[in-house]
């Protein structure tokens, strides 16, 4: 396997110079991101589901979503990390299964979430997952939900747990550790500082600065579905000028 492509994607992590990803949902919104400037692409899955009409949380079948990283790849000439949510399945091969899959289709990277129901999947559960994702040679975006389940002033106390799962899964080799809902600059300076892992945050709000979050060492920062419902606020307001009386 030609390894040189994915080393390229993992030195654009770099604390306190992120890579930026805005999100995209469709071959559409990944060639006008490029056009941009871009450095990478990522989709979201909210925002794929959304753009066909269905919620997030793998509603959207897998097969749909290989089709959309197919078109996406095809479109764009920048690596590609797809939402790979919690990886379409029960047992660490059907996961692995779905990697190769999503790495056929042309991706290099992916989100992987350890979301389990209600609460978060145990640390070894998860490097499982993870392990044989990265081993289908996929960059692994480890996610965790820690901070989204939990109310922000409880944060702070979560910070130990996210550091020991940031350590089994840099060993399972995981590229990157995922935190969306951490957004107290404070806090990710003290997660960016202990983690052995690269760290990405999530910013819900197009306009929000990123010096904060550059200044704290993230290394990278993607903004999941705003930019997706930035561009259907234009869309409709849009519409309601070109159709109003």
């Amino acid at each position: 396997m030609n390894n040189q492509p994915l080393e390229g994607f993992r030195a654009l992590h770099r604390p306190g110079m992120p890579l930026v990803l805005v999100n995209a949902w469709d071959a559409g919104s990944a060639r006008a991101v490029a056009a941009a400037g871009a450095r990478a692409i990522a989709t979201s899955s909210w925002a794929v589901a959304a753009s066909m009409g269905l919620p997030d949380g793998e509603a959207l079948a897998f097969g749909d979503l290989v089709r959309v990283a197919e078109r996406v790849a095809r479109s764009v000439e920048l690596p590609l990390s797809v939402d790979f949510e919690a990886g379409y399945g029960d047992s660490v091969a059907e996961v692995a299964g779905n990697a190769r899959r999503l790495r056929d289709a042309g991706a290099i990277g992916c989100n992987l979430e350890d979301r389990l129901g209600d609460g978060v999947r145990a640390i070894d559960g998860q490097a499982g997952r993870i392990a044989a994702v990265a081993a289908a040679g996929l960059f692994v975006n480890a996610r965790t939900d820690l901070f989204l389940q939990e109310r922000p002033e409880t944060h702070a106390s979560l910070l130990e747990q996210a550091i020991g799962r940031a350590h089994a899964w840099r060993a399972a080799g995981a590229g990157s550790l995922f935190v969306p809902g951490l957004l107290e600059p404070g806090l990710v300076r003290s997660l960016c500082a202990a983690s052995p892992l690269p760290v990405n945050i999530m910013l819900l709000d197009v306009e929000a600065p990123l010096a904060p979050f550059a200044a704290a060492g993230a290394a990278r920062v993607s903004y999941g579905p705003a930019p997706y419902l930035a561009a259907m606020r234009v869309l409709e307001d849009r519409a309601r000028a070109l159709l109003a009386p």
